[in-house]
């Protein structure tokens, strides 16, 4: 109970779901799975045998025997129940590690398992708490009336103000428009790869609301589908690819294979639900939505006129596959839970998430940026206000400090006015400053009384 409070503390003081959260207790990261397993002779030998295996499965299909070898060697790693049952942790460091040993273990039977996450499970309860008070945040924000002003062209603007947000989005936005040299095209893997740095590090309170910022008007609905700089990342300049040959490149990478596997797993429609997610949680399925776009898999806006979403691909040419093309089509075109995920995000009345009433809305740090830019000046200039009065008093008992050590009279600290100068302490000093005779005095009082000895 103290870790999940903890936890849940954790989530509200940032506004979201934090785009890199700790796995929970009792959930144990791959990459510590993998080095319990190193430590254990017959298990490190069977993870190295099929690691083996994937690494030449990546280069030729392997032959009947081989892969019955790899079999035997996986399912004599189903006794080390660590491997079997390890997560991964959503854009940590460790990520590319950790999916490497996530997707190893599970070759070859379960390694066309792309329905199930390898992703840390997230409790659904504390999913409902974050989940209410983050869409209640984001939505609040994007509900509230701008006197008909580009939803999307506020969200940018407010991404500006802040300092991470407009940095990672111009870094993203200069890989995706730099032109490769000698040639027209841009570099996809640095897009991408800007894209996913940009969803990982910024908070959802802006990147959301980029991505699924509310139109009503075309040129609002252009500057939404152009947010991802769909020319590099999205889009192919010759001719739109099979959806099948876009999975199989995809399954190709273990970034790609998961975040495709998430996305299966948290964005699964159901009817019978009133969110129309089997799991409940339209937040979770815009997580996994957008853990999508910077692999092969991006997808992005069809039109500037409506909140469709896919992937670039078609099914031509699919032959006796098109059904298993449509389903992959379908995983975004006809996806109830994706869609009303989407449309909530932009709703002025949004659906409450598990019948729980959302909180009253609350004023976003980055909407009304007038009033916090003068606001933030304000308490700086009381910060350096404060700061500076405070330097000046050390300074003071610095001083103090130093002349009752050395026994010396310290300087005036006040101005001498007509109240302070009547003052029973100043009179004392004018007193004593009276009644005793200074050098100057004595010593001319002697050269008198000489003169006056000499002249005698």
């Amino acid at each position: 109970m103290i870790s999940l409070g903890i936890l849940l503390n954790l989530v509200f003081i940032r506004g979201s779901l934090s785009s890199v959260i700790p796995l929970f207790p009792g959930t144990l990261d791959c990459v510590e799975a993998v080095e319990e397993c190193m430590s254990e002779p017959e298990c490190e030998k069977l993870y190295r045998q099929l690691d083996y295996c994937v690494d030449e499965e990546a280069v030729a299909t392997l032959t009947p025997d081989a892969r019955q070898a790899c079999g035997d060697a996986q399912n004599a790693l189903l006794h080390y129940h660590s491997l079997q049952e390890c997560k991964c942790q959503r854009g940590s460091r460790r990520e590319p590690t950790c999916l490497r040993v996530y997707w190893t273990v599970r070759f070859p039977q379960g390694y066309d398992d792309i329905e199930t996450s390898p992703y840390e499970d997230i409790e659904l309860e504390l999913v409902r708490n974050s989940e209410t008070s983050k869409l209640a945040s984001i939505v609040a924000v994007s509900s509230l009336p701008l006197d008909g002003q580009n939803r999307c062209l506020k969200a940018a603007q407010d991404c500006g103000l802040f300092e991470k947000c407009g940095a990672l989005r111009s870094e993203y936005v200069l890989a995706c428009t730099k032109r490769v040299m000698g040639s027209e095209r841009c570099n996809r893997q640095k897009c991408h790869r800007a894209l996913r740095r940009f969803l990982e590090r910024v908070p959802e309170e802006y990147s959301f609301s980029l991505l699924f910022c509310s139109c009503n008007d075309p040129l609002c609905g252009e500057r939404r589908r152009k947010t991802i700089v769909p020319s590099c990342s999205y889009e192919e300049r010759d001719t739109q690819p099979n959806c099948l040959h876009l999975e199989t490149f995809c399954l190709r990478d273990d970034l790609c294979r998961s975040r495709l596997a998430d996305f299966q797993q948290n964005c699964q429609p159901s009817p019978h639900l009133p969110s129309g997610c089997l799991r409940e949680s339209g937040a979770v399925c815009l997580k996994a939505y957008a853990g999508l776009i910077g692999t092969i898999m991006t997808p992005n806006y069809v039109s500037n006129s409506s909140t469709e979403v896919s992937q670039w691909c078609n099914c031509e040419g699919s032959g006796n596959k098109w059904q298993e093309c449509l389903r992959i089509l379908h995983m975004f075109t006809s996806n109830a839970c994706l869609r009303n995920a989407i449309d909530n995000m932009g709703s002025s009345n949004p659906r409450p998430v598990e019948g729980t009433p959302l909180p009253p809305p609350r004023p976003s740090p980055h909407f009304q940026h007038d009033e916090l830019h003068v606001s933030l000046l304000s308490d700086l200039n009381s910060v350096e206000e404060s700061e500076e009065e405070k330097q000046e008093e050390e300074e003071e008992e610095e001083e103090m400090e130093a002349a009752e050590e050395f026994n010396v009279i310290p300087p005036f600290l006040d101005k001498a006015t007509v109240t302070n100068l009547g003052g029973t302490e100043t009179g004392r000093v004018q007193s004593r400053a009276c009644s005793t005779p200074g050098p100057m005095l004595m010593l001319m009082l002697l050269l008198l009384l000489l003169t006056t000895l000499s002249w005698g």
